[in-house]
């Protein structure tokens, strides 16, 4: 989930060209939690600054609901770069934090690891 419509489309364009991924879309974070209900998916890929209910807010709505305390969240953001998000281990309060711009290969290895899973993807910028 994330407020840019721009930037979750690339997304879900280069997740959904790799293959392997069903992917869903809400850039409303009020929708976030009712779609998450709906969907149940494996992993929630978060953007932490947004109006309204940010990241953050959304997170702790899901982590309160035991049907969706399981699902991963992992934040994307451009408030920290990189280089931090390496440092700090890419993991702020149990959830793991990927700095935009994203290339889909770090979605990719993430995905892997939360899902003990392996893939590969190009390159691409989101």
């Amino acid at each position: 989930m994330d407020d840019e419509v721009t930037f979750t489309r690339i997304t879900k364009l280069n997740l959904d060209r790799i293959g392997d991924y069903e992917t869903h879309v809400v850039n409303d974070s009020k929708q976030a939690v009712e779609t998450a209900k709906e969907v149940v998916p494996d992993i929630i890929f978060l953007d932490f600054m947004m109006p309204g209910l940010d990241g953050g807010d959304v997170a702790a709505l899901l982590r309160d609901d035991p049907e969706l305390a399981h699902i991963p969240v992992v934040f994307l953001t451009a408030i920290v770069s990189r280089e931090d998000t390496e440092s700090m281990g890419s993991q702020v309060g149990g959830n793991l934090f990927l700095a935009k711009p994203v290339k889909a290969q770090e979605m990719v290895e993430v995905i892997g690891r939360l899902l003990g899973t392996s893939g590969t993807a190009q390159d691409a910028e989101v």
